[in-house]
């Protein structure tokens, strides 16, 4: 099985700077040994051009700590969101410009045929399966946790003050604790991954990315989505990556 796909951002209508970053590696090898695809999305945040130091800096880290350890994707994902959470706290202490920023970062493995999630923040990662898409991610937003403890309605989530409270975010303190499956999902053929940001997620409902993602090609279903998300107002940087997990062709018939 293997994974291909497309990933964009868009600065959307609004703001002047890109603070998200985007990646995607289809595959990498080290010493003859594939260690799969990695895709990720980081929405930074922090004042000046901060938000988008913090998220650079997570996307590199992740990806370069992630590719040089010979671990199983759970403990190489933990070792690289750790990473990158110190790196970039580090460099907050060493600039005082950038004082107090931080980043969302959720990131995909994918490895023999298992799908693995690292997730801190409130971008998103979806599975569209047999026609139907699920969140994968859990959003660490104070509605989004009142939700879980039953304290507010679904309904109400996302409205009034506290709806854009981040619980979590790369950076911001040493004691982060990110979201690891410790066991992959087995990924089947056709299945689409869905990887995020909120500036997507606010204005575009998952019913529409349903329709875009099953109905397009890759890059067009990305196009799509950020155009929706521009017409709905573009008032936040918008990036979205889906991915079609495919049979390899060198893979024997079952």
């Amino acid at each position: 099985m293997r994974i291909a796909g497309a990933i964009r951002t868009d600065v959307g209508c609004v703001r002047q700077l890109n603070e998200d970053s985007v990646a995607f590696i289809a595959s990498a090898g080290r010493d003859d040994r594939d260690y799969g695809a990695l895709a990720l999305v980081a929405d930074g945040m922090g004042g000046h051009a901060a938000g988008e130091v913090a998220s650079a800096l997570a996307l590199e880290v992740v990806r370069r700590v992630y590719y040089s350890l010979d671990k199983i994707p759970s403990e190489a994902l933990r070792a690289a969101f750790d990473a990158a959470n110190r790196a970039i706290f580090d460099y907050a202490a060493k600039h005082p410009d950038c004082a107090g920023m931080g980043t969302t970062c959720t990131a995909l493995g994918v490895r023999d045929s298992l799908l693995w999630l690292a997730h801190v923040g409130d971008s998103r990662a979806y599975l569209m399966r047999d026609g139907r898409l699920t969140q994968l991610s859990d959003d660490q937003t104070l509605h989004a946790q009142l939700v879980r403890d039953g304290v507010m309605s679904p309904e109400d989530a996302g409205k009034g003050a506290g709806s854009n409270v981040i619980l979590q975010a790369l950076g911001t303190r040493l004691d982060v604790y990110p979201t690891i499956w410790t066991e992959g999902l087995p990924l089947r053929q056709g299945d689409i991954v869905v990887l995020c940001t909120d500036g997507l997620t606010n204005l575009v409902s998952d019913a529409r990315i349903a329709e875009a993602v099953s109905k397009n090609p890759p890059p067009e279903a990305c196009r799509l989505l950020i155009d929706a998300a521009r017409r709905g107002g573009g008032h936040d940087n918008i990036s979205v990556g889906v991915f079609v997990a495919e049979t390899d062709i060198a893979d024997p018939p079952i």
